[in-house]
C-alpha cells in the first residue's frame, strides 16, 4: 500500500509539473515593415562576393589585392558609412567603423568577417566568385560564412545614416580579414577598446541562425542566440616501441596500443552538462515540444538519463551541445608495412564544453587511458568561452529583431560548438552574443567551408531587415 501510495504521488509530480511547463512568454508579433531597398543590398553582396579575400594558413598564398579590392569597393557600395563613420584599420586585415552616438554610454559592437576558406572549384557546380544569381539563389563562396552578415550591417548602417538616424550610444562596425586562419584582427580591436578603457553594452557576432526542424517536438522556426562558445584543442596520444620486423611482433604494437585507447575514449565520454546554455535552450524550446518531450524536459531531474543515452547513442549536434566531444581524426605509425614503428602517435580533435577545461580533458584523456606507455599531451587552441548573461538589454534587442524580422520564430540560447572571433571579447564583456543574422536550412548549411555555397535572395534582404531593426534599438 505504502509502495503504491508513492508511485501514485511520482506520477503526480510528474504530470503537474509537465502541465505547468508552458511557454514563459509570447512570441512577439510586430507587424511594422521595415522600408529599404532590398535588390540593391542584394548588388551591394554580390561586389562583395566577387573579391576573393581567400584566407590560408601559408599566408604567401593570400592575395592581398583582392583584400584591398574589397576595401576599395566600400565608398562606392557603402557612400554613407564611409564618408560619416570614423575608420581605424588594424594588424590583421581589420576594419573598426566608429558611429559617434548621441550620448556617453556603453557602445554596441557589430562583428563579421570577410575573409573566406580555400575552394576547390573543380567540385563545385557553380562558379565560386561571380556571385551567379538564379531563381532567386546567390551562389558564391562567403554568401553565408560571413560576407552576407558584413553585408548586412554595414547595409543597415548605409540605410539608417541615409534616413537621419543617429543611435542613442556609439555604434561599432569590427571587420577581421583572417578569422578563418584565427588571425590577429579581432584581438586587435579587443586591445583597442581596452586601451581606451571601452566596455561594449553588447557584441553581436556569427553564429546561431532561424532554423527548423532542429529540437524535438517543436513545430515553429527557432532562433538560435549562442550565448557561450566551446573551446577547442588537440590531443595527441604517443606510444613508443623498440621497433622491429613484423614478422616477430610483440604482444602488443604501438598502433595496436593507441587503438585500444581510442576504443575506450569511445565507450567513455564526457559527462553530460544539462545546465548552462544547453539548459537554457532545454527550458525554452523544451516549453513549446510535444506532451511527451515537455515531459523528460519539466522533469530533468528524474529523466536526464534519457537524454543522455539518446545523445551518447546518436552522436551528433545534440550530444555536442551536452558534452565535451572527442574525434580521432589522425594516426602516423611506420612508414613501412613490414615494420613496427619504434613510435606511433594518435590525434584527437577536442571541442570542450563550457563546464570543462584543457587541462580536465588531458587529466580525463589519462585516467580513461590508464596505460603507462601511452603518453598524453594538450595542444590547446582555444579554452572555452565564457557563458553570457541573457538578463540584460543586448540580448532583449536581438531576441526582439529576430522576432519582428521572422514572424512568429522561437527565440533560446545555445552553446556554439565552433570558434569565433568573438571569444576575444571574453575580457571586456560578459555580453557576448553570437548570431548569424540568416534563416538558413539544413542543405544549405552543407555549403559552408563546402561545395556550392549559396544563399536564398530572401535570407539576404532578412539579413539587413534584422540589423536594422538591432541597430533601431542601440
Amino acid at each position: 500500500m505504502v509502495v503504491l501510495i508513492i508511485l501514485i504521488l511520482f506520477v503526480a509530480v510528474i504530470l503537474i509539473r509537465t502541465l505547468l511547463f508552458k511557454p514563459q512568454d509570447q512570441i512577439s508579433s510586430n507587424h511594422e515593415t521595415i522600408e529599404f531597398d532590398g535588390d540593391r543590398y542584394v548588388q551591394t553582396l554580390a561586389e562583395i562576393i566577387k573579391c576573393k579575400t581567400i584566407s590560408y594558413d601559408d599566408n604567401s598564398l593570400e592575395d592581398d589585392k583582392e583584400f584591398e579590392k574589397l576595401v576599395d569597393k566600400l565608398p562606392e557600395l557603402f557612400p554613407n558609412v564611409t564618408e560619416k563613420l570614423e575608420l581605424k584599420r588594424f594588424e590583421g586585415r581589420a576594419l573598426l567603423f566608429h558611429w559617434k552616438g548621441q550620448e556617453d554610454g556603453e557602445p554596441a559592437v557589430f562583428m563579421a568577417h570577410y575573409d573566406v576558406v580555400p575552394v576547390e572549384e573543380e567540385n563545385w557546380t557553380k562558379p565560386a566568385f561571380e556571385a551567379l544569381i538564379e531563381n532567386d539563389v546567390m551562389w558564391g563562396r562567403g554568401t553565408l560564412d560571413t560576407k552576407i552578415t558584413f553585408n548586412g550591417v554595414l547595409a543597415a548602417g548605409e540605410h539608417l545614416l541615409s534616413k537621419g538616424f543617429t543611435p542613442k550610444h556609439d555604434v561599432y562596425f569590427a571587420f577581421s580579414g583572417g578569422e578563418e586562419i584565427g588571425g590577429p584582427g579581432a584581438n586587435e580591436i579587443v586591445n583597442y577598446f581596452k586601451e581606451k578603457g571601452i566596455t561594449p553594452s553588447f557584441v553581436i557576432d556569427e553564429g546561431g541562425a532561424v532554423v527548423k526542424d532542429i529540437f524535438p517536438g517543436v513545430s515553429e522556426a527557432c532562433g538560435l542566440v549562442g550565448i557561450a562558445e566551446k573551446g577547442s584543442m588537440d590531443v595527441v596520444l604517443t606510444c613508443k616501441s623498440n621497433g622491429g620486423h613484423a614478422s616477430a611482433p610483440s604482444a602488443h604494437t604501438p598502433v595496436g596500443l593507441l587503438s585500444k585507447a581510442c576504443v575506450k575514449m569511445e565507450e567513455h565520454p564526457f559527462k553530460a552538462h544539462f545546465d548552462g546554455p544547453a539548459g537554457g535552450m532545454f527550458d525554452q524550446l523544451g516549453r513549446r515540444s510535444t506532451f511527451l518531450y515537455r515531459m523528460i524536459f519539466a522533469n530533468m531531474w528524474c529523466f536526464s538519463w534519457i537524454l543522455d543515452l539518446l545523445c551518447k547513442k546518436t552522436g551528433g549536434q545534440m550530444n555536442a551541445l551536452v558534452r565535451t566531444t572527442v574525434a580521432f581524426t589522425q594516426m602516423k605509425g611506420s612508414v613501412a608495412s613490414n615494420v613496427v614503428p619504434p613510435t606511433a602517435s594518435m590525434v584527437a580533435n577536442v571541442r570542450i564544453n563550457p563546464s570543462d577545461s584543457s587541462e580536465t580533458v588531458v587529466n580525463y584523456f589519462k585516467q580513461i587511458i590508464n596505460d603507462e606507455n601511452i603518453e598524453v599531451t594538450g595542444r590547446a587552441n582555444a579554452e572555452p568561452s565564457h557563458v553570457s548573461r541573457t538578463d540584460c538589454d543586448g540580448y532583449r534587442y536581438i531576441k526582439k529583431a529576430i522576432e519582428d524580422t521572422w514572424q512568429g520564430t522561437v527565440v533560446a540560447p545555445y552553446l556554439m560548438i565552433q570558434c569565433s572571433d568573438s571569444r576575444h571579447y571574453d575580457s571586456i564583456s560578459e555580453r557576448v552574443f553570437r548570431f548569424s543574422a540568416m534563416d538558413v536550412t539544413s542543405e544549405e548549411l552543407k555549403g559552408i567551408h563546402g561545395n556550392d555555397e549559396h544563399v536564398r535572395l530572401s535570407t539576404v534582404k532578412h539579413s539587413v531587415e534584422f540589423f536594422i531593426r538591432l541597430m533601431s534599438q542601440c
